[in-house]
């Protein structure tokens, strides 16, 4: 780590150039052709200086008082603090309400190859999930149980979409994410790499069964389909077996973080009983 005297003291002042490169990461195009996205919020702040490789942390100049210790960790971490004005920060943040921080980062980028190389023993598929929100909330569910990584499909939103960033809470920094690769190659080379594949589909075989009979303490990697249309039949026919979630009550269904949560807790349940 740079010695203390060398980091930087204080807030410094952006130059027009560093303004402009901020202003960018709101579109996918620039976000994708820099190599960074934004992570706003007092949580996301904190696990991408942790966590990330940050650029700079910005803050609402009026606000800094109140984020004084997330101010305070970043200059530890050689990151520079930009002190603006309230109408940057606003232009930065898709909330009504902006909490008044953000932070630049540098876009990890994961591959499956990666991912396969570290023997991943329970593994998220995104099959095409559209709404940011959901994906956020799916990965901040991976990465509570133990996920050693998630994979987006071609199809699927962004996931340095701001809003899944926000709806991460934070889980976008704590596992590798991979994007933009088919369906039917990411099956294929997670079952060639010993992981069972199971897709969650409401008219499967009962979950409960499979815990039971110790099936789920495989390495195993669950495939989730898109919130509004589930998984197409063709889709389902690259796992293994389609298992589904019980339901006892009156429900037709589960939402998709909820239906991954179940999934995702039985299965590290049984791999730790089995260990």
């Amino acid at each position: 780590m740079t010695p203390a005297e060398h980091r930087p003291a204080g807030p410094q002042e952006p130059s027009g150039a560093r303004v402009r490169s901020v202003r960018r990461l709101t579109t996918r195009k620039h976000r994708e052709e820099d190599g960074q996205f934004l992570a706003e919020g007092r949580q996301a702040v904190r696990e991408a200086v942790a966590y990330g490789e940050v650029v700079a942390v910005w803050v609402d100049h009026d606000l800094a008082d109140r984020h004084a210790d997330l101010l305070t960790l970043a200059r530890e971490h050689d990151v520079a603090v930009y002190e603006v004005g309230s109408r940057l920060i606003a232009a930065l943040s898709d909330t009504v309400t902006p909490q008044g921080i953000v932070a630049q980062v540098t876009t990890p980028v994961a591959t499956l190859d990666d991912v396969l190389a570290a023997a991943p023993r329970l593994v998220l598929v995104c099959a095409q999930i559209r709404d940011p929100g959901n994906l956020g909330a799916v990965v901040r569910v991976a990465d509570a149980f133990g996920a050693e990584a998630v994979v987006c499909t071609r199809g699927s939103v962004d996931w340095t979409n701001p809003k899944v960033v926000r709806a991460s809470v934070g889980s976008v920094f704590h596992l590798p994410i991979v994007a933009g690769v088919g369906l039917g190659e990411v099956t294929g080379r997670l079952r060639e790499a010993g992981l069972q594949v199971l897709a969650a589909d409401g008219g499967g075989a009962d979950l409960q069964d499979y815990a039971a009979d110790g099936r789920l303490a495989r390495p195993t990697a669950w495939v989730m389909g898109n919130e509004a249309w589930g998984l197409p039949a063709e889709d389902a026919a690259l796992a293994d077996t389609v298992v589904g979630v019980p339901i006892w009550g009156r429900a037709e269904s589960l939402n998709l973080a909820t239906a991954a949560a179940v999934c995702l807790w039985s299965t590290a349940s049984a791999q730790r009983a089995a260990d």
